[in-house]
């Protein structure tokens, strides 16, 4: 009995790493096109039309999100951590109104900084396709990290501990 349990756990450990392997491949491969230039804006308009300037000498994280994907749905909670103790950023692409937007946060008790891609403006320029997709600025604006599919909490901030650094 004991060695078949032993076999479930190591078949099951061998499954986890493997899946690991094939999500960050499917990650890294679908990052490739993403626009990894320089972050060159530095003031974004927000949901509630006030301005949100950059800080200076800063990491930043910019990360694009819709109300419709279910993962966005679970790694919010993530990113409303990060924001606690970083400059956060977060774009909502093809989400529906100004409206569904604010609905959507208040039912899910998310307060990070949202701004609306109503045109796929922001989209566009850094060529977003797949959702969520987080990129992860250094103080220089330099692209550093971009991930693209669920980011753990802690996978967050050990990147921006690294940018930071």
């Amino acid at each position: 009995m004991k060695d078949k349990i032993k076999k479930y756990i190591k078949e099951g450990i061998f499954f986890i790493i493997i899946l690991i392997i094939i999500v960050n491949g499917i990650s890294y491969y679908k990052s490739l096109d993403l626009n990894k230039n320089k972050l060159d804006i530095q003031t974004f308009t927000l949901l509630d039309n006030n301005k949100y300037t950059l800080v200076e000498n800063k990491p930043i994280l910019i990360h694009f999100w819709a109300t419709w994907c279910p993962i966005c749905k679970v790694e919010a909670p993530n990113i409303q951590e990060l924001s606690k103790d970083y400059e956060v950023i977060t774009i909502a692409v093809q989400s529906g109104s100004k409206k569904e937007i604010e609905e959507y946060l208040a039912e899910n008790k998310l307060t990070f900084n949202v701004v609306e891609d109503k045109d796929n403006f922001y989209s566009q320029k850094f060529n977003i396709k797949v959702f969520p997709t987080t990129l992860i600025y250094d103080k220089d604006k330099n692209l550093k990290f971009s991930e693209v599919g669920y980011s753990t909490t802690i996978g967050l901030y050990s990147r921006m501990v690294l940018v930071n650094n």
